[in-house]
Parts: structure tokens; sequence; C-alpha cells
């Protein structure tokens, strides 16, 4: 009896081996031809089977899902701007903190490094120190030591625009898939990068990039031997880049750590649980879930004891991580996020990651379907995509959404409003002439999410919402940066 039930689990162990391999070997044939992928024998059509798409650095994933964006607590500010509405956010990736200052100063020594011949790069690209300028206090100090200071390296870079911020996020998605390159052995270090000769995803894709290449991969196809990485692979990461209002809001509440079996047994007002501003926990009970302004003048708690920990901001790893382990999602200083703001936002967006302010682009490319070329910086050129007929098909399901001059002026603005009303509400945001309606708000106002360490307890919750020109900077308002989630949604 034990003989015959030691044979029958080496029958078993030797079945699941043998349905194993069968099933890896039908991995490498094609479903519809029957052609073996990757064989030099068939032509060498190359395809990366059960590739995962790596974590880059700095990032934690993010699991998508369903929740309800939008006013948690009561509209204190009479903007109207924010009803609930329920959205789904697809998995992605966010920085684990604030970019810091040490990270700036690493892309500002770069630039300065790279772009010898283009000084101007170096200096538009420099954050606006002049922002902790304050008539009536004395901050003069932060503005020489707060950016440049060893002891502040940690802490969140501010004086950086919306612009600024964007283009961090292109060089460190350049600088990331460069070093995969290196430790694949495909590229050498090469500190030698001079003005346009630098590298560039984009450009080496395009394989207009000429720089220290080591060893080419090896080309199943007959006709040549080796070949440069392409995205088919898998190697190379998506892009950085702003995480969307939508993402931002759904990371800062995390409510993974606050659902069981598809219910959320509590609508949380923070990124933590419940309607208070100290820690409930036993061990840490009493102090402050983030950096933030108790009362007026109170900016840090009685010496001896400050309670919240910072008189300005704080290093980025202060206070408790959420339930994705994210670090100062309240507090601390405002983020950037992708979007332009409008009042409507919540009414006319997409259910599935909602997001407002889409300009459609290509690279040029010619008749051969070939990139035409590059900018005197290197950048190759980006033509913006005239689809009248996907526009017009849009607003003729939706209504006319596609700028600030018609959707949103036309329903704020009634036949029956008169120029000379005192009237409160929706029409504070319009500046009015004789003859004109001029709107406030432009395609160049972005929102920005989560308080600050000069804000109000009210501005902690992840659904509040303001904006600021793109252009501008403050030394309240930092950024975090995120990337798109490939693949499993879990990331099996």
């Amino acid at each position: 009896m034990y003989r015959f039930r030691t044979l029958s689990v080496i029958f078993l162990a030797a079945l699941i081996l043998f349905s194993c391999k069968s099933s890896k070997k039908g991995e490498n044939v094609s479903s519809t031809t029957g052609w073996k992928y990757n064989d030099p024998d068939n032509g060498g059509f190359e395809v990366a089977l059960g590739a995962e798409q790596k974590t880059g650095p700095g990032l934690v994933l993010i699991e998508g899902g369903r929740f309800t964006m939008g006013r948690v607590e009561q509209d204190v500010m009479f903007d109207w701007n924010n009803i609930p509405r329920t959205v789904t956010v697809s998995s992605f990736y966010m920085d684990e903190t604030e970019v810091r200052n040490v990270d700036y100063r690493e892309y500002l020594f770069w630039i300065k490094r790279v772009y010898k011949d283009y000084p101007e790069v170096f200096r538009r690209a420099l954050p606006d120190t002049l922002v902790w300028r304050s008539p009536m206090g004395f901050n003069d100090p932060y503005v020489q030591y707060y950016f440049r200071h060893p002891s502040y390296n940690n802490y969140p870079v501010v004086g950086v625009s919306w612009v600024k911020a964007n283009d961090y996020c292109l060089w460190r998605t350049d600088r990331v898939n460069e070093q995969l390159l290196i430790d694949e052995g495909e590229l050498n270090p090469d500190p030698n990068q001079l003005n346009e000769k630098n590298f560039n995803t984009e450009a080496y894709l395009a394989g207009q990039y000429e720089g220290v290449v080591n060893q080419l991969r090896e080309s199943l196809n007959p006709n040549q031997t080796e070949r440069r990485t392409n995205f088919e692979d898998g190697l190379l990461l998506p892009a950085y880049r702003l995480p969307t209002e939508a993402e931002w809001e759904f990371a800062a509440y995390a409510l993974r750590g606050n659902t069981f079996e598809e219910r959320v047994y509590e609508r949380r007002i923070y990124p933590w649980d419940g309607h208070n501003v100290r820690n409930a926990a036993k061990k840490s009970r009493g102090e402050m879930m983030a950096n933030f302004v108790r009362g007026r003048g109170d900016m840090m708690g009685v010496a001896g004891s400050l309670n919240d920990n910072g008189s300005i901001t704080t290093d980025v790893k202060s206070y408790w991580p959420n339930d994705y382990g994210l670090y100062c999602m309240s507090g601390n200083v405002n983020e950037w996020v992708q979007d332009v703001y409008r009042p409507l936002t919540s009414q006319d967006v997409d259910g599935f990651n909602p997001y407002r302010g889409n300009v459609y682009t290509d690279l040029r490319r010619d008749a051969n379907g070939q990139v035409v070329g590059k900018d005197k910086l290197g950048k190759l050129y980006i033509d913006t995509v005239k689809d009248t007929d996907v526009a017009n098909r849009y607003n003729y399901q939706r209504g006319d959404y596609r700028n600030y001059r018609d959707g949103d002026l036309s329903s704020s603005i009634t036949a029956d409003w008169n120029i000379d009303d005192n009237k409160k509400g929706s029409s504070r945001m319009y500046a009015q002439e004789e003859k004109d309606f001029y709107t406030l708000i432009n395609d160049n106002a972005r929102v920005y999410k989560g308080g600050s360490w000069k804000d109000r307890a009210y501005w902690l919750n992840p659904s509040t919402r303001r904006f600021l020109d793109q252009e501008s900077s403050r030394d309240d308002i930092g950024f975090r940066c995120a990337m798109i989630r490939v693949g499993s949604p879990s990331g099996f």
C-alpha cells in the first residue's frame, strides 16, 4: 500500500511537471498562426515572455479600485466644485515621499553639467527661493538656506511651479531608463554627455541617440546580428509624471486598510481612521498626525513638547505613513497634480481614470514613418494631433466641454445675469467688462491638494481642491511623481 502511494505521488509530480513544460512550450508558439516566437528559422519575431514591470526607484504600487471621489466635509468655502461621485482608478505607482531638496539639486547639477552651452536651461529650472519672503514676517534666512543647506536635504522642495515639476519628471524618466540600460550592459556610463547629445528615452527608442554603447542585444532576425533595446522588450519603464487628481486623492485615502470584502466600513476624512487629527494609538496617543496650523499663530506647539514637529516644513518621512506606505499625504506641503482646474469637473469627466487636461500629441514623422528630428536641446519634435472628427464625435455625445470658453462659462452665467448685480457664488470666478465676459479660470489653472504647514486642518482632507497658475510657485507647494502600472493591477 505504501509503495502504491509513493508511485502515485511520483506519477502526479511527473504529470504536473510535464504539464508545466507543455504550457511554457505553448507560450512560445503563436495561437493564431502556429509559428514559433523567438525562432531565427521563422524570421526571428521576438516576444518577451513572462515580462513584468519593475518598480521604479522611490515608487510604491497603488492597487486601484472603486472609491467615492469628492467632498466629505461641509463646503465651508462655498465653491460647490466637488460633488461626490463614484469613480474607478486603475493601479499605478506613486512616490513614497514628496520630492526632496536633495533630489531637485541632483536634477540641477545634471542640467548645469550637461547643458553648458545653454545656461538659460539651468536658470529656468531653479526653484524660486524668494517665495519665502513675507512683507510682515522675518523669513529671509530661508531664502538662502532652505534649498541648499544640508540640514534641509530631506525636506520637500518648494518654490517649484507646475511646469518645472513636469520638467523634473521628464528628466527623472531618462535618468532611470539610462541606468537600466547600463545595468543591462547595453550602455556604458557617460559622464561627458554635452548639450543635445544626452540620453533621452524617446530619442534612444527612435534610434537617434549615439551614446557610449557597450554591447547591443543579440538579434534573432537573420538579416541583422544585433539590435537596440526597444519598448517591446519590457526593460524600459514608462514615464514618470505628476499624478492625476483622482489618483492622488485615491492614494491619499488608502482605503485598502479600511475595507472588508469590498465594503468600506468608514469613509475617511483624512488619510487615517477617525475624525481627529491626533494619533489614537496607545503608544503615540495625542501626537499630531500631520504638519499643519493648529490655530491662529500656532505653527508648532509649545517649547519642550513641539507636538507638530515643525515650524515650517519637516522631513518628508515625518509622521506615520498611510495604508499604502505613503508619507505626508496630508500636511507638510500641498502637492501639484496634473489636472486643469474646472468648477464642473465632477460632472463631466469619465468614471474610469477621471482626468481633465488632455492634449493629444504625437511624434513628428515623415511619409515613411521616420521621426523627423530634434530641436536644439535634443528633444524630439512634438505635434498636437488635430483630430476634428474625434472631437466632434465626443462633443456630440457629451456636450461641448473642450475648453473653458464654452462648457463652464455657459453653464454658470444665465441670460438674465446683469453686469451691475453684486451676485455671489459661481459668478465670482468671472471678470466682466461692458460687453464681454472673461473667466479667471483658464487652461493654465492647475489643481493642487493636500494641505500644508501653513494651512488649517480643513485642507488636510484629501478631497479639498484649490488651483494656481501653472507658472506660479509658493513656499507651501511641492510635488511627488507617479507612473502607470502596466499589466496585472495587483502586480502578480
